[in-house]
């Protein structure tokens, strides 16, 4: 059983969704527009968010970002739109899963299975204790802080996500299968996904992919983080 927020502003959609869902033995609590779920989302847990874009006050791409701010809850994009580019640029701003209307119940159902299984994988999984040092990053997995030559990195989620794995694999080609599967918890996906959000840390890490220095991209292999050539080179020699 899961409690689910229903955001949609369609009386005889959100009839229908409260129903399955109660029947399915969840606990519902219903909205109809962005103000309302952003205050419902402040004063009580959820465990998925079911998020119409057709919003009357705010359009819900701009309330996924606004949810973003103040909660990790998984949120699942239930709309009509099926723009290809829309679904991306969502699954970029933290959508977990996108469902295009008309669907079945059925449907729906397997969709929040997936998502509450990764969710319940993702928060059983304890982060490692220890910081993570690479050449002059430093990683502190418990309080999701990421630092660079001193500096703070003002890093999104998933950025911190995504270093955090690399950085705990330093020199590893990791593949952009892998990346999907333990960064965004899915089986499948557009690689634009992960080439969007590499070329933000590369901005925030100060190089380019033309010029790396942390992140490397093999093409048609995967990627890959380590410490820049100048820090290897500085490194001691050990003593025979």
């Amino acid at each position: 059983m899961a409690s689910v927020l229903v955001v949609e502003d369609d009386q005889f959609v959100r009839s229908a969704l409260i129903r399955h869902l109660t029947e399915a033995a969840h606990t519902v609590r219903s909205v109809g527009t962005a103000l309302e779920a952003l205050r419902e989302v402040a004063h009580f847990r959820f465990d998925v968010v079911i998020l119409d874009l057709g919003l009357p006050d705010l359009d819900g791409a701009e309330a996924l970002k606004m949810l973003r701010g103040i909660t990790d809850v998984p949120v699942i994009i239930a709309t009509a739109r099926d723009d290809e580019a829309e679904i991306v640029r969502l699954l970029n701003d933290g959508a977990d899963d996108y469902l295009t209307k008309p669907f079945s119940v059925e449907h729906l159902s397997a969709r929040m299975a997936a998502v509450l299984r990764r969710a319940r994988a993702s928060a059983g999984e304890a982060p490692p204790s220890r910081e993570i040092r690479v050449g002059g990053l430093a990683i502190d997995p418990l309080r999701r802080q990421a630092a660079l030559d001193g500096t703070a990195l003002d890093l999104t989620r998933r950025e911190f996500d995504l270093l955090a794995f690399l950085a705990g694999r330093p020199g590893v080609v990791v593949s952009r299968k892998e990346l999907l599967a333990e960064v965004w918890q899915q089986s499948y996906g557009d690689d634009q996904t992960i080439d969007v959000h590499l070329s933000w840390l590369r901005r925030k890490l100060g190089e380019t992919a033309a010029r790396p220095r942390y992140l490397h991209t093999l093409r048609g292999v995967g990627v890959k983080l380590e410490p820049p050539q100048e820090a290897a080179a500085a490194r001691p020699e050990p003593r025979p």
